[in-house]
């Protein structure tokens, strides 16, 4: 069990979190199969209405049910230009696209749509509002997202959508104390599974594992449509996988994607369990789908990684180029790609580089995972004490770094070992290991090997210290 002492100044209400006899069962691998519906054409009625049910609310919907929403407002604004609403779920119907797709020119097209709203109705749209919000978090601009939302929640403080919205912008900004009160809001004026998950993403992001668990189950339970309780069951294998737990992870990734065939983080969160269980073949093949309907620079990052880990040189340079040409592809749609590119370069490329890039990321949004990236980045470029406090940072909970990440605290035994840190090296390498010791297919190896050279503390160096 996750230790979690009770802090008095906590900000998040623990009302959030009810237990579920029902959810629990489903994250313990017991999944219950719910039938799934009847297909209808791309342009049916029912396909519009679910979509804009899902759009409106901030719930996960399916690709064929957007597709034919983005169909139906299309029509619709021919005949009726001057429809603020109508270019308002327009706008957000093309946001989803855009992530569901990873195509940023879908979100240059969501932004034409959203401005044309509030050109139409520049008082009072709300709705409009949110959109962008929404649209600048997809593009991660993070303090975009914030502004944009905060304008919104003053128009409609009541309004439930828009602290999902600001939650993620908040921390993106590295913000987690103002995540919480948003999400203390948000279970004030709405409770239902779409606030469970929220929830859940919230206390991941704390490191309250066990909490998070318990919000995705219930949530994956409570879910009204298939690609709603794909994306959280998406959300369950993510936080398996992160405690190493691969057989379950797996489970629930494919449950996902037998859910929702679109469900392409499923497909990439397959290609990791599969490569640690060691079957590479499907890993490999998993991988390949998810980058077939997703081309997500992060997946190419991690397919290259492994085929680097397999001595397939050339394959993984190819994902590396399909990296840079995704993170150019995003930039000229407006969208913010620096930090994956900013990893990439740190590991593969020019850790120089890698430090600027991060380094300007840093000072527009400095999260944890930001905070993480950068260290590396400059343990990389031989600069390793200025490294440390951005490892800190992003593993240290009373510094905001309360997420349990493996990657990170290997990070920071890296770190710490070559500023001649030993003792705290010697822990968190052990600690990445034991977090999750499939964490990465290239630097899982490379933490056992700085262990062994380590070697064991000397009986008369005394205890060791951080």
């Amino acid at each position: 069990m996750d230790d979690k002492p009770q802090q008095p100044g906590r900000r998040i209400r623990r009302r959030v979190l009810l237990s579920s006899v029902v959810g629990c069962a489903v994250l313990g691998g017991v999944l219950v199969l719910v039938p799934l519906p009847r297909e209808h054409g791309v342009d049916s009625p029912e396909r519009v209405e679910r979509a804009l049910a899902a759009v409106t609310s901030g719930v996960p919907p399916s690709l064929p049910d957007l597709a034919a929403l983005v169909e139906e407002r299309g029509r619709h604004l021919e005949e009726h230009p001057k429809d603020a609403e109508s270019w308002a779920v327009l706008g957000a119907a093309r946001v989803e696209q855009g992530r569901r797709l990873a195509d940023p020119a879908y979100w240059s097209r969501a932004e034409r749509a959203l401005r044309t709203s509030l050109k139409v109705r520049p008082e009072g749209n709300a709705r409009a509002l949110r959109g962008l919000a929404a649209l600048a978090n997809a593009r991660r601009d993070y303090a975009g997202a914030r502004r944009w939302g905060e304008e919104a929640r003053k128009l409609e403080p009541k309004r439930w959508t828009t602290y999902p919205l600001l939650i993620e912008a908040c921390t993106g900004l590295g913000d987690h104390e103002a995540a919480g009160d948003m999400l203390d809001r948000l279970a004030a004026l709405r409770s239902g599974p779409e606030v469970m998950a929220r929830a859940a993403a919230v206390y991941r992001d704390r490191g309250w594992r066990e909490d998070a668990a318990v919000q995705l189950a219930d949530a994956v339970s409570a879910a009204g449509q298939p690609a709603e309780r794909a994306a959280y069951l998406e959300q369950a294998g993510q936080l398996a996988w992160e405690r190493g737990d691969r057989q379950e992870a797996l489970r629930q990734f494919r449950e996902a994607v037998r859910i929702d065939p679109d469900q392409r983080a499923a497909q990439a969160g397959q290609g990791r369990a599969l490569a640690a269980l060691g079957r590479t073949t499907e890993a490999l093949a998993a991988y390949r789908a998810a980058l077939d309907g997703q081309p997500r620079p992060e997946y190419a990052l991690e397919l290259g990684e492994l085929y680097e880990s397999l001595g397939r040189r050339k394959e993984a340079e190819a994902q590396y180029g399909l990296l840079r040409d995704r993170v150019r592809l995003a930039a000229a749609h407006g969208a913010d790609e620096d930090l994956v590119l900013g990893r990439f370069e740190a590991d593969h490329g020019d850790a120089g580089a890698a430090v600027r890039r991060l380094r300007a990321e840093w000072e527009r949004q400095p999260s944890t995972e930001v905070a993480d990236a950068l260290g590396w980045a400059l343990h990389r470029a031989g600069r390793s004490e200025e490294a440390l406090p951005f490892a800190l940072r992003a593993t240290d909970e009373g510094r905001g770094g309360g997420v349990r990440s493996a990657l990170y605290v290997f990070h920071r035994g890296m770190i710490e070992r070559e500023v001649g840190r030993d003792g705290a090296a010697r822990r968190h390498l052990r600690q990445a290991l034991q977090i999750n010791p499939y964490f990465s297919p290239l630097r899982v190896a490379s933490a056992r090997a700085a262990l062994e050279r380590l070697g064991e503390p000397s009986v008369l160096a005394g205890p060791e210290v951080s």
